[in-house]
């Protein structure tokens, strides 16, 4: 479930070290209620139960580190394994131990249940930065391009997505700007019957030139929001990344102030492959967020720290599933305490 928000200035990062459990989507202006809302807790605690689930096989591997008797040099050696083999990242697993052994100094542990508590603070201060909330109001339409190689969970991540703004109140217009994966386009016009949501397509049409039409027709029809799905492809295919610099560019054209968010879809199985793939994008795009699929059953779910030490992007919404209910907002509390559950 998603709670929204009025549009208000970024959160300072003490701020979002306070946040309630789930940050928000923000809701149109014209539609913002009166009252704030607030997730169910029972709905919300339904998500946090299948991301402890998602994210067991990452954890366990982690936790057993904390079943012994001793804080020694042995527990942070298997600690420093466990968190590569999680595919944390040399850099943001050399800052979790430092960070560890400080506050293990400065509180007197010595229980290693205690420690791993330590754990996850140092884990949540370390993503606290990627936690930030999509905003959506500030204009109009809100044109969202979205990237992402293929199999990443790109398209599905996109009707997800216009699900939950729709149920918001928020009119959504879709662009089939991926004419380069077969079956693509009928992908996203089956979202868009499911959601009842128009689609600007066209059978073998440019990218480029049906980004520009739906922005424009996103401007005439007075949508809230266009999201745009381009090709999925590889960060090595330079052919195809120029493609997404050209769709960025006409985009521009019909809306000088357009796109309002770059979003890359990862896969969260791919561990390091993904960072390397946010570095990529971002270098090609200019990313503004990111959405993380499929990090149930994976035992590489310790990327996100690798995101936060090597490339701080914020991260809109991560999931755990294939159901609808399964894309949820990110917290960095909620993730640390999963993972060492």
């Amino acid at each position: 479930m998603f709670s929204f928000f009025r549009k208000k200035s970024s959160p300072t990062e003490a701020e979002l070290s306070k946040a309630p459990a789930g940050p928000s989507l923000i809701q149109p202006d014209a539609a913002a209620p009166t009252d704030t809302p607030t997730p169910a807790p029972r709905a919300r605690q339904g998500w946090l139960d299948k991301l402890k689930a998602g994210l067991r096989k990452t954890g366990s591997s982690i936790a057993t580190v904390f079943t012994g008797t001793q804080i020694d040099d042995n527990l942070y050696e298997e600690l420093e394994t466990a968190l590569l083999m999680a595919d944390s990242g040399v850099k943001a697993t050399e800052h979790l131990l430092q960070d560890l052994k400080r506050r293990v100094k400065e509180t007197h542990t010595t229980d290693p249940a205690a420690v791993k508590q330590l754990l996850i603070e140092s884990i949540t201060e370390l993503l606290t930065p990627l936690q930030k909330g999509l905003s959506i109001g500030e204009f109009k339409p809100t044109v969202i391009m979205v990237a992402g190689v293929n199999g990443a969970g790109k398209t599905t991540s996109i009707g997800k997505l216009t699900k939950h703004l729709a149920d918001s109140g928020a009119r959504v217009l879709l662009a089939a700007a991926d004419t380069f994966r077969a079956a693509a386009r009928e992908q996203l016009a089956v979202w868009a019957d499911r959601n009842t949501v128009e689609i600007i397509s066209q059978a073998g049409g440019d990218p480029a030139a049906v980004s520009f039409d739906a922005v424009s027709a996103g401007k005439a029809r007075g949508h809230d929001v266009v999201l745009v799905d381009t090709a999925g492809r590889l960060p090595t295919q330079a052919h195809l990344m120029e493609e997404l610099k050209k769709i960025k560019r006409v985009v521009q054209k019909a809306d000088a102030s357009a796109p309002h968010e770059v979003l890359l879809v990862i896969d969260g199985n791919t561990g390091q492959n993904a960072l390397m793939q946010v570095k990529a994008f971002d270098e090609t795009l200019g990313l503004t967020g990111l959405i993380v699929t499929k990090l149930d059953g994976t035992a590489k779910g310790g990327v996100l720290c690798a995101i936060a030490r090597e490339k701080p992007i914020p991260v809109y919404f991560i999931g755990v599933g294939e159901q609808l209910e399964d894309l949820e907002t990110f917290n960095a509390r909620e993730f640390a305490q999963a993972l060492l559950s």
